[in-house]
């Protein structure tokens, strides 16, 4: 096994998620400014709060990377040059990207460069290739298997070249070959390959034939094509024993939730398998837990051959957060919150969850409740309810219901 612990890294879209992953174990965030990333219709953050980002990652002992993996046009390199150069003065751990364009530029200006999975590297010599060109690390195509990354490993250690190996071991996965798809593009102008994919290959389509009149096919709930998620967890310890250096978490356009429960759950997996206590029931039981957060059911990928079961069924998701109101103040003394409640009321034994551009998701049952500071059972729509909570929120803080769906519905 490695001497150098597996870094774990989890996605970012906003600023609760980042949080959010550096409370529950992530070793490194990655995440995009507004524009020139892979996930366009994610939050994303401002090139003004790259400085801010950075010194929250590193005040925590985080590695920050950030992605400008889209294809790159002419006219836009500078404003890739911009964006590189802000990287560079914050001290950006890393750039992830694929245009070579933009590698030349973060090459010349002495940035950590990581090439993206949208390269497609699924060999050693295109490995030492990018190599020579001032990569340092590679995540290889989501199609390479346990095999292929074990032999790159392999050659890498043999020659003695200085670059690591990133994997996705956890998330959605393209129908297409790491994302080069023009179903979005083709249907709303969309291209998934600067970062706009609407997945319609996860909508229900009728289908007609066009030869056979009355031939007519309905693919799927919700989706058409649409694979399995991702989901490494269970064979984790063989991974980290060939020598990955990273493991990446997708979902940057996935919420605080996602983001807590994936990244608590391979933080739990990888720390059991450098202890020595990563047990048959251990595997089994954070499965288990990553089923709870949205998922199209769960897939081995291409770790050991093609997947022969790709089609996913309707999303799924074990929990529900249904929005409650908003944190009117916190009062650190007493470690209690003015929650304005705007939807349905809430009672002694609620599940909520509470997040906000400055506060990681939190989840707390309500143990003690206060209208016009007076103890209840229940605070009804429209008041303001003094909540006791064991971690601190501020003001403008979301809250939600957080319980399982069944719970929820038969309280509608």
């Amino acid at each position: 096994m490695n001497n150098t612990k597996v870094e774990l890294m989890s996605p970012a879209g906003d600023w609760a998620s980042l949080r959010t992953a550096v409370k529950y174990g992530a070793d490194s965030v990655y995440f995009g400014v507004k524009d020139l990333n892979m996930r366009k219709e994610a939050g994303n953050f401002d090139l003004l709060e790259l400085d801010k980002i950075t010194e929250f990652l590193h005040k925590h002992g985080k590695k920050g990377y950030l992605a400008i993996n889209t294809i790159v046009y002419d006219n836009e390199l500078g404003k890739v040059e911009k964006i590189l150069k802000k990287a560079k003065r914050v001290k950006i751990d890393a750039v992830i990207l694929w245009d070579m364009g933009a590698l030349n530029i973060a090459r010349d200006l002495g940035l950590r460069v990581h090439l993206s999975t949208q390269a497609s590297v699924s060999n050693f010599s295109a490995v030492r290739s990018y190599n020579a060109l001032g990569v340092k690390r590679i995540v290889l195509a989501r199609e390479c298997g346990f095999e292929d990354i074990k032999n790159i490993i392999t050659s890498i250690k043999k020659e003695n070249i200085d670059c690591e190996i990133e994997t996705f071991v956890h998330g959605a996965m393209c129908v297409s070959i790491s994302g080069r798809c023009f179903l979005s593009l083709q249907s709303f102008s969309k291209s998934a390959n600067r970062g706009e994919c609407l997945q319609p290959c996860r909508r229900k389509y009728l289908i007609t034939d066009m030869e056979e009149q009355g031939n007519e096919y309905i693919l799927g709930e919700d989706y058409i094509l649409s694979p399995r998620d991702l989901c490494a967890v269970s064979f984790i310890d063989r991974l980290i024993k060939i020598g990955i250096s990273s493991f990446k978490i997708e979902g940057r356009m996935r919420n605080p939730e996602y983001v807590k429960e994936t990244a608590s759950t391979y933080r739990a997996a990888i720390d059991a398998v450098y202890e020595n206590k990563f047990t048959a029931g251990l595997k089994k039981a954070l499965r288990e837990k990553l089923l709870s957060v949205y998922n199209k059911g769960f897939t081995d990928g291409f770790y050991w051959g093609i997947p022969d079961d790709t089609g996913a069924g309707p999303a799924q998701n074990k929990y529900e957060k249904i929005f409650l109101g908003e944190v009117a103040n916190f009062y650190s003394r007493k470690k209690a919150a003015a929650i304005n409640v705007m939807y349905r009321g809430i009672k002694i034994g609620d599940e909520i969850a509470i997040y906000g551009k400055s506060t990681p998701l939190s989840i707390a049952k309500v143990k003690e409740l206060q209208v016009a500071r007076k103890p209840v059972a229940f605070a009804e729509k429209g008041t303001q309810a003094g909540v006791k909570l064991p971690f601190k929120v501020r003001r403008k803080d979301k809250v939600f219901f957080y319980q399982e769906k069944r719970a929820v519905e038969n309280e509608k």
